[in-house]
């Protein structure tokens, strides 16, 4: 699928560590997961998943207790869960989720960094009809084979098992993300490598050196804004 999971996640990680910004997302993910549920992540689904994300992201657990006694505080604080969809160079598109409280202020950011960095906003649905809604878990320690034998004992359904370096990642239908985790740690597996619902592009693309720059400048101007949550694309930058 031309994305090596480990290594986006390992750079992505290194260039936020130096700022504390993924802790920061990740506390404002806790929080709103939390406020709208149940802040007990085994009656929250959507608080669970958040949980299970920032584990693989080493989120300290103090960032994560005091979002969630934020939360049961009853904080007044609101955001709103917002999608925009736009392009890059030659062909490449952008999925941006967002979290605010200020629906103004982030669309007007969002539109400043595709059009500042050589891309512009589309509409809603231009983009996200070229991308699947997908669950990535990756694991160590055991082969492809292995790991299909464990989901196949377990009776849960994968699109795809694939071996990349060190490790084994799973792809799934989004609501298969918890029956795959507790498959694996019914055998004894309970570190995951990557644990992500994403948007994965049905078909990736590649770009010339100086398109690929631009592209890259584009993605971290997006992914450097305080509101921005994820931010997906169908550009193979794995190599």
């Amino acid at each position: 699928m031309g994305r090596k999971w480990n290594n986006i996640k390992e750079k992505k990680a290194s260039k936020d560590a130096n700022t504390s910004r993924i802790y920061a997302k990740f506390g404002r993910e806790i929080y709103v997961a939390a406020k709208q549920g149940e802040p007990d992540p085994e009656l929250n689904q959507t608080l669970k998943f958040v949980l299970e994300r920032a584990k693989t992201y080493s989120v300290p657990k103090h960032i994560v207790d005091r979002a969630i006694e934020k939360a049961k505080g009853g904080s007044e604080e609101n955001y709103d869960e917002l999608r925009y969809e736009g392009f890059g160079p030659n062909g490449s598109m952008v999925i941006v989720d967002a979290l605010t409280n200020n629906v103004n202020r982030t669309a007007s950011e969002v539109r400043a960094a595709f059009g500042k960095n050589g891309g512009n906003m589309g509409v809603s649905g231009s983009v996200a009809y070229m991308f699947d809604a997908t669950a990535v878990i990756g694991i160590e320690g055991k082969s492809e084979e292995e790991a299909m034998e464990i989901l196949m004992e377990a009776d849960v359904d994968a699109r795809d098992i694939i071996e990349e370096e060190d490790a084994v990642i799973i792809y799934a239908e989004p609501d298969q993300f918890h029956a795959v985790q507790e498959a694996f740690k019914g055998a004894g597996i309970t570190e995951f490598t990557v644990a992500e619902l994403t948007m994965l592009a049905q078909n990736d693309v590649e770009l010339s050196e100086d398109d690929q720059s631009q592209f890259e400048k584009m993605i971290d101007a997006i992914e450097d804004l305080e509101d921005v949550q994820q931010v997906y694309h169908n550009v193979d930058l794995s190599e």
